[in-house]
């Protein structure tokens, strides 16, 4: 029996409620399939780690982490722990050291999910978007000088290697190749000179290797623009650090919203662990209420099992959170519902088992 050995980041708010239900929902998958299992190594860090320890994973974390074959992130993020701390020090650290530099977000309008847009039709909206996701806007390069002086100045450098532009670019033409879907670039050439005419000739070039691939290239804003009055001119989409993380939180707003936003941190190589996570944030306003939609995180559960291979369990599990929204019978109150956090999960494993 093939066993998958799974770091368990809870974190913080809700993360742990609805980490608990992908966890649940991956064991019931496994028992059902029969051919392989999941055993699962839980880690406190976090934001209440931070408050206690000064940081917000154990100094060798990274060491710890490197045996796993995936990691599955619940949330990070709490009052008294500043946004860049939280984030800088364990998710971002995380990506890096391990090399995760394709980031998978599907913006997927299921049948049933609520979409504020006029006249749309579940098929309008189906998009993969590939961000590169370890460099970019969010390298970290730059400097501060004269702090806290009236002549203080910041420098924030976008760092875009050819290494990291075309491998993930080039991970986006194969995607667009396999699913024989068009490919569009998103950046921002007109203004950003330097990055984006260099990221603009990359998609240029590595689009001579793939000539049956039809593409698109549009500016960020214009592609802002027709993710809300066209949405079904996108398929799969590829884009730098920073475009990518803001326009799949559009996305997610016009696919039923962050309770049903996914997104996976892969290293396709497979060198290094991989990671899931749903991208909600921890939400602590509701956290502790059984409130939380665990949905996304049973999404983040389908791309771990296309992950490891096991498409067709990963299909599944999209067709029974579509099903439930159909139905509308278990549902959190995000999703107009009264279920609990708790209620939700068991629907699923319900529905596994029917």
């Amino acid at each position: 029996m093939k066993e998958y050995n799974i770091a368990v980041i809870a974190g913080d708010g809700i993360g742990p409620e609805v980490i608990s239900e992908g966890i649940k929902v991956l064991d019931e998958v496994a028992r059902l399939d029969g051919t392989f299992k999941f055993n699962f190594t839980h880690f406190p860090w976090g934001c209440e780690y931070y408050k206690e320890n000064g940081r917000m994973m154990a100094e060798d974390g990274i060491e710890q982490l490197k045996k796993f074959d995936a990691i599955f992130l619940g949330a990070v993020g709490a009052p008294g722990v500043p946004d860049h701390i939280s984030l800088w020090d364990l998710l971002l650290v995380i990506r890096k050291n391990f090399d995760q530099y394709i980031n998978l977000r599907p913006v997927k309008l299921l049948k049933g999910a609520p979409c504020p847009l006029k006249d749309v039709k579940e098929e309008d909206v189906d998009m993969i978007f590939v961000r590169e996701n370890t460099e970019g806007e969010y390298a970290g390069s730059g400097s501060w000088l004269f702090k806290d002086k009236p002549n203080e100045v910041v420098i924030q450098d976008g760092v875009f290697s050819r290494k990291g532009c075309e491998r993930v670019i080039r991970y986006a033409y194969e995607l667009a190749k396999k699913e024989g879907k068009t490919l569009t670039s998103i950046s921002k050439g007109n203004a950003l000179n330097y990055s984006m005419v260099f990221w603009d000739k990359i998609f240029k070039e590595v689009g001579q290797d793939y000539p049956e691939v039809k593409t698109y290239s549009y500016l960020v804003d214009a592609a802002s623009m027709f993710m809300i009055k066209d949405p079904k001119r996108f398929e799969v989409v590829v884009t730098s650090n920073l475009f990518g993380d803001i326009l799949t939180d559009l996305g997610a707003a016009i696919a039923g919203g962050m309770g049903l936003a996914a997104g996976a941190n892969v290293n396709p190589e497979r060198t290094f662990p991989s990671m899931f996570e749903p991208i909600h944030g921890s939400a602590p306003d509701i956290a502790g209420k059984g409130l939380a939609n665990p949905l996304a995180t049973v999404w983040s559960a389908s791309q771990m099992l296309d992950f490891f291979g096991h498409e067709d369990w990963g299909k599944k599990l999209i067709d029974i959170i579509e099903q439930m929204l159909v139905e509308g019978k278990v549902l959190t109150p995000d999703l107009k519902g009264t279920a609990s956090t708790k209620e939700v999960g068991d629907e699923v494993i319900r529905i596994l088992n029917s």
